[in-house]
């Protein structure tokens, strides 16, 4: 559910309920004011049953009682019941007073003709001394007593109080429905305060803590998704960006120790050929190289060293460019096949120099089509071959160039009989400035850029780049590419 949905409900709610309480209390007001509603007596009506009259009413039907026990004559004294209706009027009660079947006093107080059918017949016995009665819409409580007059006729005292019985049990209720009210719509308003609380203000609360967090450097929490409202997916994207972020941060540590590794590595691989410059132009100055074949040596070397410097200072460049994606790629529609036929071609006669026995094994029946960047992916071809070599001491060298391809991807296998490499050095080969021998300088095991140069050079194809070696059996590079379908020009 929405927020906006929840503070709809909650105020309409809030709304609603107290509109409904207001028009309540205000009827109990207006009832208990006006003594209206009559319709309610029913329910109230054996309550008026046992206590027809107030507690000073009682008293005064109570004194006409002993009265009519003792001195019944005194009864038909019209005076001394004017008395007694006098005092009943100011409880609003009245009295009726009858003989027989005669009316001996009837209080101006009721003014109802059918007042005198409405009374219950005459019971000497009293079993029943208090009731109600009906005239019509109205309703009424009494107390009577019959009793006897000397002569032995029958008579009645009636003390009897027109009732609103909703009104008078309101006006009883009333301040205990009043707080009960007031408590119902303090505890609605805690109850609705509390769900907009948990449902709406708490996961803010965590929200604004996790800032805090990421404030002060620490990734590491987690925020709790409890809702899926707007603030539930809000902590969502927040707790997204938290993984994004803990991720970068890894990235960058990451990419610091990589960037404290290449520097060491640059500074190691140029700090040997350099003294090594340093320490013959020396000899030179010095007068060390005092024959002409001495000089030529020297200088020789020097040279030498001066090449591999910018071939690495080259690899360097080239590499870094490839890792910022800042090296663009020239690709074209190539014929793989016809691309390592121009290359081992290119190839052979250094490989024979070494003394390198060079086999091309062609698998694919027709063109092998595959767009690439010919420059780029034959300077990862030299760089696979010239890693071969370095590790190729057996006294028969031979090294196998195949080609494979299926309707998908097209493969380009380079395997050589050289020493091979460990199987806890294989997954890091194509790292920048691993050698698998540590202890090999660059002048014997290379920049160790030749490989991670040709894997961030596939990587830029779409394509893939991996090894399989067995020590003392060779090891092979793969490369597959996408192949085209052949209508592709």
């Amino acid at each position: 559910m929405s927020i906006r949905i929840k503070m709809l409900l909650s105020f309409t709610g809030m709304l609603v309920i107290s509109l409904l309480f207001i028009l309540l209390t205000a009827s109990l007001y207006t009832i208990a004011a006006t003594g209206d509603l009559q319709s309610f007596r029913d329910i109230y009506k054996v309550h008026y049953q046992i206590n027809p009259l107030t507690e000073q009413g009682e008293s005064i039907f109570q004194e006409m009682k002993f009265l009519a026990k003792n001195d019944p004559d005194d009864l038909q004294n019209k005076v001394l019941l004017r008395e007694y209706d006098m005092k009943l009027r100011a409880e609003k009660s009245g009295l009726y007073i009858r003989r027989e079947n005669s009316q001996i006093f009837e209080s101006l107080t009721f003014n109802q003709p059918e007042l005198k059918q409405a009374l219950p017949a005459y019971d000497l016995n009293n079993y029943q001394i208090r009731s109600t009665f009906n005239i019509g819409e109205r309703f009424y409580a009494y107390a009577k007593f019959d009793f006897q007059y000397s002569d032995g006729e029958r008579g009645s005292i009636f003390v009897i109080r027109e009732k609103s019985p909703f009104a008078e049990l309101t006006r009883k209720l009333l301040p205990v429905m009043s707080v009960l009210l007031i408590g119902v719509l303090i505890i609605t308003n805690l109850l609705l305060f509390r769900w907009i609380t948990r449902s709406f203000i708490k996961p803010l609360n965590q929200l604004r803590s996790s800032a805090e967090h990421i404030k002060e450097g620490n990734l590491s929490f987690k925020l709790q998704l409890n809702s899926n409202d707007e603030v539930g997916q809000l902590s969502e994207a927040f707790e997204s960006m938290r993984n994004q972020l803990q991720l970068s941060y890894a990235l960058r540590q990451q990419d610091e120790v990589n960037r404290k590794e290449l520097i060491s590595n640059i500074s190691h691989d140029l700090r040997t050929p350099i003294t090594n410059i340093k320490g013959y132009i020396e000899g030179i100055r010095d007068g060390v190289a005092n024959t002409p074949e001495k000089m030529e040596s020297y200088v020789n070397i020097i040279h030498s060293k001066a090449v591999s410097m910018d071939k690495l200072v080259d690899e360097l460049f080239l590499y870094s460019k490839l890792d910022l994606n800042q090296e663009p790629f020239l690709f074209k529609t190539v014929d793989l096949a016809d691309f390592l036929e121009d290359s081992i071609e290119e190839l052979r006669y250094d490989l024979e120099d070494k003394g390198v026995s060079l086999e091309w094994n062609n698998q694919v029946s027709g063109p092998a089509m595959a767009a690439v960047d010919p420059e780029k992916l034959k300077r990862t071809v030299v760089n696979v071959v010239d890693n071969a070599l370095k590790y190729m001491e057996n006294e028969h060298k031979q090294f196998e160039i195949t080609l494979q391809a299926d309707e998908t991807w097209i493969t380009m296998a380079f395997k050589d009989n050289g020493r091979g490499i460990a199987e806890e050095a294989l997954p890091y080969i194509f790292e920048r400035f691993y050698r698998a021998e540590q202890s090999r300088n660059s002048s014997t095991g290379g920049s160790g850029l030749g490989l991670a140069i040709a894997r961030q050079i596939i990587d830029g194809h779409g394509g893939f780049i991996w090894a399989e070696s067995q020590p003392n059996e060779g090891t092979s590079i793969y490369i597959k590419l996408k192949r085209l379908n052949e209508e592709r020009d």
